[in-house]
């Protein structure tokens, strides 16, 4: 274990059970303490437009006079607390570890690390747990690292993931090549983010292993098309056109140049996008919309995900959920996240697309990208298959 390539890869594959098993052990229960659970409560009570701002005010600067001790009990306090509130316990948690520290004292690290090694509390204190563990014992906080690679809070799992795309970077770099390879693809396996899955893609291509990139985001790449309608002036993105009312794939509805029909659509570009140029034509002032139905294997919460540069709407098993009437900006991968409740069996997705009438090169794309995750950025797949069937 003296090669650091070798450390770094135990240690990202979170092998370091003797850290895990001290820090794990349950902290014992400091007695109550009147006081602080008052002032945790008023900074958990403080609200939109300054409600309770005041109260919150005075019982922060209580808070961050007291000493170390009270880090484990600011932590748990932003459990379930709104982000003003979390806020409030960030900054007195902070002004502590500062103090404490630039004075030679020490933080209470085994109940925070017992607290960070808790996944059932939320991802922000957990974060804040992170950290003030970095700042206590670095080592210790690089160890623990790779236990997060598969971490339902978002930052922690990230830099779990990062450090595995470092440390294989490392390796790469170093001609070690067998070790380079298993750390991307463990990176690939656990990373949600696109831009971690994207950056993996070509150093495992350069490795000999091919990656199926629309497959391991989880884009949906089957539906059905219908269009070019009528957006004029931009009054098509508001008007209720056919689509938006029924869903049947034997209709005919008037279009912008004659009778329009369903067409099934199927991607083939490397980034899952739904091309309405390549389905219908390259048109401006125009609307057109995609359907497609995805089975979900439970009941779940997941998020309908999107990224485009044109006008769009979306609807999940028929209720309209978001949309955005701008055009041509930035397109990224997960632009927008839309929350929804998954139904075991099938599921349908409308999204509406319009097209403005900028006539620029770099206005002509007419496109989407859309996938299904959990809230964590977990890939969900249509199982079967996302298939164009009738909805009842």
């Amino acid at each position: 274990m003296n090669n650091p390539v070798t450390r770094a890869r135990w240690l990202v594959l979170g092998l370091v059970p003797a850290v895990f098993g001290v820090l794990s052990l349950p902290a014992a229960s400091p007695p109550p303490d009147p006081a602080l659970a008052a002032d945790c409560a008023a900074l958990r009570a403080v609200g939109p437009e300054g409600l309770g701002n005041a109260a919150a005010t005075a019982a922060w600067n209580r808070l961050a006079a007291r000493d170390a001790a009270v880090l484990p009990a600011l932590l748990a306090a932003m459990n379930g607390a709104g982000e003003r509130a979390n806020n409030y316990f960030l900054a007195a948690a902070s002004t502590i570890a500062d103090r404490t520290l630039s004075s030679g004292g020490t933080l209470p690290l085994a109940d925070v690390g017992a607290f960070l090694l808790d996944s059932t509390h939320e991802p922000r204190p957990r974060r804040l747990a992170y950290e003030l563990v970095l700042r206590v014992d670095p080592g210790l906080a690089s160890e623990l690292r790779g236990g997060f690679i598969d971490d339902p809070a978002p930052e922690l799992r990230r830099e779990a993931v990062q450090h595995a795309i470092d440390t294989a970077a490392a390796a790469l770099a170093g001609g070690h090549h067998p070790t380079a390879t298993v750390l991307y693809l463990q990176a690939l396996q656990f990373a949600r983010e696109a831009d971690q899955i994207q950056s993996v893609v070509a150093p495992l291509r350069n490795l000999g292993h091919s990656v199926d990139l629309v497959r391991q985001l989880g884009f949906l790449t089957r539906w059905h098309i219908i269009g070019p309608f009528d957006n004029t002036g931009g009054a098509g993105y508001e008007r209720v056109l056919p689509p938006e009312t029924e869903w049947n794939p034997r209709a005919e509805y008037p279009g912008l140049e004659g009778p329009v029909r369903w067409r099934e659509f199927v991607s083939t570009n490397a980034f899952g996008k739904i091309d309405f140029n390549r389905a219908l034509a390259p048109l401006k002032e125009v609307a057109g919309y995609a359907f497609t139905t995805f089975h979900g294997d439970a009941d779940r919460p997941a998020e309908v995900r999107i990224g485009s540069k044109n006008g769009w709407k979306v609807w999940f098993n028929g209720e309209f959920l978001f949309g955005r009437d701008e055009y041509h900006r930035a397109a990224e991968i997960d632009q927008y996240r839309l929350p929804v409740r998954l139904r075991s069996g099938p599921n349908t997705i409308l999204v509406k697309l319009t097209q403005n009438e900028m006539v620029e090169d770099w206005t002509v794309e007419w496109e989407f990208q859309l996938r299904v995750t959990d809230p964590a950025g977990r890939v969900l797949r249509s199982e079967p298959p996302a298939i164009l069937t009738r909805h009842e």
